[in-house]
């Protein structure tokens, strides 16, 4: 594979540190064929102006993570903008001290674009639709933006777009809002358009402050901020994108949240948006949340503890067994088998050889072999993960490209090679690996 360095280092520090890299990722992509094709279809509802929540579960380093990722790179590709975050004890759906609004913030932070993957792209998306109505008014009237005239057409222009927004819960603060930061646009007042800017961020602590600033009397708040989503969705689109799609993850942290009140009315903030999307009282939006098996099923701390979320979650008499249903409000994330983990340690395998720049790659045997010392360790068929293979692979990959004369085959089979213990031993097992010829 011809990969850039920089992309190739992004995706091998990534892994080793046990986190997934934001970048490369088509490049290691294997398996979740069935999951990305039920999560596509969702992006297309969104697309079409409807909205879509989906929980992704699988236990820690299952690929879960991985596979969030994958569908933000897929929804940026179809002109998609992607906000995500992941909650933790400062962020969260619902506080006292400002949880709601930091995970507010920290999702408009990482707001994303096709052209501006890493994040930061508020301000691009709004300048991008200033020029594109501008570029519009002067196709349609035929009128040069040096007219004075011109100016009269775009605000006239902008005003339509904003308009469809009052409607909407605070819809009219927030369009004037837009309407003040084309005004600072073309009249070059960078401190008015930054402080819009700040606005929408969520960076206003007090009303007053807003008020004196920007003569708005609202700010964001715990309370309301899912409110502002919907309503970023609603002009995103009409800016020319595809829909919004929101991507939580760590939603076990919501079930670590000692109060149990507190607990509760994260849930209910949950049931809240879960209710906005199916009811179609949200439009052209996307949720995708990831969680672990038990900060959903606990009956006592998980989302399953809320009634009214479980009794909309949880599978009906005729799910599971062999046939999954991938149309459900949660898809449980299944291990990947042995030839998905093959062909990923031998992508791996690759792009390690061509970033550090050796030629021999290992020969499949030995990547077998690897693989059968893996999953042969006690307690491997219940706890092992994809997370800790890649993690080991990759330290066994550094440590044979700095002793070349000994090999992966060497190392192997010298005895120095011993993987650590899964954390909880319950029973040995191992992929079937013998299907494969030697």
């Amino acid at each position: 594979m011809n990969i850039p360095r920089r992309i190739a280092s992004a995706i091998l520090n990534s892994l080793k540190g046990g986190v997934v890299p934001r970048i490369g990722l088509p490049f290691i992509a294997v398996g979740r064929k069935a999951e990305i094709e039920a999560l596509l279809h969702d992006i297309g509802l969104v697309a079409e102006g409807g909205a879509a929540f989906r929980f992704l579960v699988g236990r820690y380093g299952s690929g879960k993570s991985f596979l969030l990722q994958t569908i933000r790179n897929y929804a940026m590709d179809r002109n998609f903008v992607v906000i995500d975050a992941d909650l933790s004890p400062e962020r969260r759906l619902q506080g006292t001290r400002g949880q709601g609004l930091a995970t507010y913030r920290e999702l408009i932070r990482n707001m994303s674009t096709r052209t501006r993957p890493e994040g930061g792209a508020l301000p691009l998306i709004l300048d991008r639709w200033i020029s594109a109505i501008r570029s519009e008014c002067a196709a349609e009237s035929g009128c040069s933006p040096d007219d004075p005239a011109f100016s009269g057409l775009v605000e006239r222009k902008i005003y339509s777009v904003v308009n469809a927004l009052n409607e909407l819960v605070h819809g009219f603060d927030f369009a004037r809002l837009l309407t003040l930061y084309y005004r600072s646009h073309l009249e070059g007042d960078e401190g008015t358009g930054a402080n819009v800017l700040k606005w929408f961020r969520g960076e206003y602590a007090t009303r007053s402050e807003a008020r004196s600033e920007l003569g708005v009397g609202v700010i964001v708040t715990d309370d309301d901020w899912y409110d502002y989503i919907k309503l970023f969705a609603t002009f995103l689109k009409r800016a020319g994108y595809a829909g919004l799609l929101i991507v939580i993850d760590e939603l076990v942290n919501l079930s670590k949240i000692p109060n149990s009140i507190t607990r509760q009315y994260n849930y209910e903030k949950l049931l809240a948006m879960y209710n906005d999307v199916l009811q179609g009282k949200a439009q052209h939006i996307g949720i995708l949340m990831g969680g672990t098996p038990q900060s959903v099923e606990d009956p006592r701390r998980g989302v399953f503890s809320y009634e009214a979320l479980k009794s909309r979650l949880e599978e009906g008499r005729f799910a599971g067994g062999p046939v999954r249903d991938l149309l459900a409000p949660i898809i449980r994330l299944e291990p990947l088998t042995g030839e998905e983990m093959l062909v990923l340690v031998e992508k791996l395998a690759e792009i390690h050889a061509g970033f550090f720049g050796y030629s021999r790659i290992p020969a499949q045997e030995e990547l077998i072999a690897f693989l059968r010392e893996e999953y042969g360790r006690v307690g491997a068929e219940s706890h092992i993960t994809p997370r800790e293979v890649i993690r080991d692979f990759i330290e066994l990959l550094n440590i044979a490209a700095q002793n070349p004369e000994t090999g992966l085959a060497g190392l192997l089979a010298s005895g120095a090679f011993r993987p650590a213990e899964p954390p909880e031993q319950a029973g040995t097992g191992e992929p079937d690996f013998e299907e494969f010829e030697l």
